[in-house]
């Protein structure tokens, strides 16, 4: 039997990530059926989105140490699982509690996914291919944003919001038999971590100001994208069925941006990042000052969606190259962290989306986002003029 080619590797990873960010973003298109149907607010019915991302921040240093000695594709297959039974418990979902259950335990196995699956990707190939190799892996996120959470939002709005996970249900069966299939059996083991890792990466000041850039950077956009159906409906005036198109439009922009963050990334990734980051600000900023204009807020959402996951590549990239120079017993353990510190960062924008669409009303939602990614701008910048050797990354 021929052994697997690494591009089959990575478009096995990819389906996964496909299945798993159709997963993670699902409850965006769908908070204002589960708001009338389960009877919460909208800032309540958030909370799929942002206890999602904290069980992801938990899981994936937990259970990534839990599971260091296994060998990866069993990794691989255990998550898909967790990934199934969250996804069934969320579609019998019989009150909103419920649902909050199972959107965690699908959140754990989002968590170990990720971080492993970043590092079997930079593995496979040549070192100057690696922010290409992730990016590839992660398309299966971008594709998601494209055609798995419009697709699960057209079926919510026709039948139930509960058939929306049945569908994912299907992506994640076909998922797992992806990795059966795709991943080969004589993956290395990763070396044998444990959760003192975590402090290791923790007081790492270099390690521990790439997470601070990836929660604050990446975050910032879901102050806004939490809400942007909400946004699309409420003040730019677009029908249900416009707003499933505008989702798959936002996808293909997510999709492009990834695959170019990617090949921008690999090289000097850091000052590719801060430019990277000065446009999504501003083009969050621009949904505020357009939220009224059909079609320039639209471009603005549309701009944002470009920039939103440009970053993606290139912060998992720098975390595993920033560990392999610095900590190389454990860069699964940084891999894994960076994967909290985007999930930390997507709960924080989630919830701080929340208290501004309570309190103030979601068009000033743009305004805290606007600030979250310029936090992380300034700190790149510092980062840039003092460190010689995160310059050469």
């Amino acid at each position: 039997m021929q052994p697997i080619k690494p591009a089959m590797t990575l478009w096995a990873l990819a389906i996964s990530a496909f299945g798993i960010g159709s997963t993670e973003f699902i409850s965006v298109g769908l908070l204002p059926l589960i708001v009338q149907d389960l009877h919460v607010s909208l800032s309540s019915a958030s909370l799929t989105v942002s206890l999602y991302a904290l069980g992801v921040t938990i899981g994936a240093p937990i259970l990534t140490a839990l599971t260091s000695k296994w060998e990866r594709k069993r990794v691989l297959l255990f998550d898909m699982t967790i990934f199934l039974v969250g996804n069934l418990l969320a579609a019998i979902a019989p009150n909103f509690a419920f649902l909050l259950v199972g959107r965690i335990v699908a959140a754990l196995a989002h968590g170990v996914f990720m971080s492993i699956a970043a590092v079997i990707a930079a593995d496979v190939v040549a070192p100057a291919k690696r922010a290409s190799a992730i990016a590839l892996m992660f398309t299966g996120l971008t594709v998601a944003t494209i055609t798995g959470v419009p697709i699960g939002t057209f079926i919510g709005q026709h039948t139930t919001w509960r058939m929306s996970f049945v569908f994912i249900l299907v992506i994640g069966l076909i998922a797992l038999l992806g990795n059966i299939l795709l991943v080969p059996n004589n993956l290395a083991k990763s070396t044998a971590i444990s959760l003192r890792d975590i402090g290791k990466v923790l007081t790492n000041l270099r390690l521990l100001l790439i997470l601070l850039i990836t929660a604050l950077g990446y975050g910032g956009t879901f102050v806004v994208y939490t809400y942007v159906a909400p946004i699309l409906e409420k003040f730019m005036g677009y029908s249900p069925s416009q707003i499933v198109l505008i989702l798959i439009g936002y996808g293909g922009a997510v999709a492009i941006g990834n695959m170019v963050g990617g090949r921008l990334a690999n090289h000097r990734s850091l000052r590719a990042l801060l430019y990277m980051f000065i446009g999504l600000a501003f083009s969050i900023l621009g949904i505020f000052f357009f939220i009224h204009q059909p079609i320039l807020g639209l471009g603005a959402i549309l701009l944002m969606g470009l920039f939103a996951f440009m970053n993606v590549p290139g912060l998992q990239l720098l975390a595993v190259k920033l560990a392999e120079k610095y900590l190389p017993a454990a860069t699964s353990m940084a891999s894994a962290l960076n994967i909290s510190a985007f999930n930390i960062g997507i709960t924080m924008g989630a919830f701080v989306g929340g208290k501004v669409t309570a309190r103030g009303g979601l068009a000033l939602t743009p305004i805290f986002g606007f600030v979250m990614v310029m936090a992380a701008v300034g700190i790149k910048f510092a980062w840039l003029m003092k460190d010689k050797v995160v310059r050469e990354l």
